[in-house]
């Protein structure tokens, strides 16, 4: 080996030691370096959304420590403490995602950051009040998660008549027939609703239910009978007799009563039923025509015939030609074409019509007439003229029946 190649050669060498050592001692500074850099570094408890994690950091504020977290912070977000508190070791922040919510109000919606975790707080926050008669899904208390959907059907008057009885609700819409149901409102057979059942239920709207009764009315009703006269040959002349006594017959009638709310607005009758016959009543009427055939003239015969009944009464005379008279005697006899007729007018509840008589002073007789005067125990003494008959004047006479 020649003498330069051993000089090219030990330099050679220290240029390699050189180098050694300066890669040792830049290592070595770097090591010192990283070690004085992490001993410099806070410790602080990040909460995440929930999550709790220990995070070395030179960052100088909260904001510095989230971005070097990579969070992206919406205004929406909660942060504590504040983006721009210091980093202090030991310093506790957390962070909250905001959820995305939506508000639905009658079909309207509107959406919300937030990061209420209660229905309450969040319709809070959007400055959504809900009454006690709102329809609310899901409720006050409950919990939202992400992306959740509040409903609200917001409640409002409905007057409800339920036959006379009128009272004022708070309703969601709804269809009638889940109004009535929510109501607890029963339906009778009969019974109807204005509106249709599934008409929807709209503000201010009247629901009125109309409340049909059907009853079953019997109604007894008595009817007339008829009269029947039949001709009595054997009875004076206009003298009755009742042969047959009527009596009224009973119809049962049944009608269907129909009331809505209370009021009758129709009666039909559904049948009929003859419960018993009205029976006729039959009255003879007299046909027989008295025949004086007692003598005619002035007999006036003294003594009294044997037999019969015997009284006294109080006698009067008239004529047939006296104030109103007809001539015509109540059993039929003609006593202005007979003016020699002995006949006499009695009261018939004393002397029957048609008897035979004797009167005193007067002779025999037929009791053949009436007279509105003659009443009780009182006569009347037929006279052919005017004259006699005032002259005869008021007597007590003694009168006998014959037969």
């Amino acid at each position: 080996m020649s003498k330069n190649s051993i000089l090219n050669f030990t330099k050679s060498l220290m240029n390699k030691k050189t180098g050694i050592a300066v890669l040792a001692t830049i290592l070595f500074i770097s090591v010192i370096s990283a070690m004085l850099f992490v001993g410099t570094k806070n410790t602080v408890a990040l909460t995440i959304n929930g999550k709790v994690l220990e995070v070395q950091t030179h960052a100088n504020t909260v904001e510095e420590l989230l971005y070097e977290q990579s969070i992206q912070v919406s205004e929406a977000d909660l942060v504590s403490p504040s983006a721009s508190t210091l980093i202090e070791d030991g310093l506790s922040v957390e962070w909250e995602e905001a959820k995305k919510v939506v508000i639905t109000i009658d079909g309207e919606k509107q959406i919300l950051q937030t990061t209420a975790d209660q229905v309450s707080e969040v319709l809070a926050e959007a400055k959504v009040k809900v009454s006690e008669y709102d329809k609310l899904l899901p409720g006050l208390n409950d919990k939202i998660g992400p992306d959740a959907t509040i409903a609200i059907e917001k409640a409002f008057e409905v007057t409800l008549v339920d036959g006379v009885n009128e009272k004022k609700i708070w309703s969601t819409s709804t269809t009638v027939a889940d109004f009535l149901k929510q109501q607890e409102i029963q339906m009778n057979e009969f019974d109807r609703v204005e509106q249709r059942m599934d008409e929807l239920v709209i503000p201010n709207d009247v629901i009125q239910v109309v409340r049909v009764k059907k009853v079953t009315d019997v109604v007894e009703e008595a009817t007339g009978f008829a009269l029947e006269t039949r001709k009595d040959k054997n009875l004076l002349k206009g003298k009755e007799k009742v042969v047959q006594e009527g009596k009224k017959g009973l119809i049962k009638n049944t009608f269907e009563v129909t009331s809505e709310n209370g009021k009758p607005i129709s009666r039909v009758q559904i049948s009929e039923e003859v419960v018993s016959e009205p029976i006729k009543r039959v009255v003879a009427v007299g046909t027989k025509v008295v025949t004086a055939s007692v003598s005619r003239g002035t007999s006036t015969t003294t003594s009294a015939p044997a037999g019969g009944r015997e009284f006294y009464v109080s006698a009067t005379a008239y004529t047939a030609y006296c104030y109103g008279c007809s001539g015509i005697t109540a059993t039929g006899i003609d006593l202005r074409s007979n003016p020699g007729l002995k006949v006499i007018a009695v009261d018939p509840r004393i002397i029957p019509l048609g008897s035979k008589v004797w009167v005193e002073g007067y002779g025999y007789a037929i009791a053949g007439d009436t007279g509105g005067a003659i009443k009780g125990l009182k006569i009347d003494l037929f006279m052919a003229s005017k004259d006699d008959a005032l002259r005869f004047g008021r007597k007590q006479l003694k009168i006998k029946l014959i037969d």
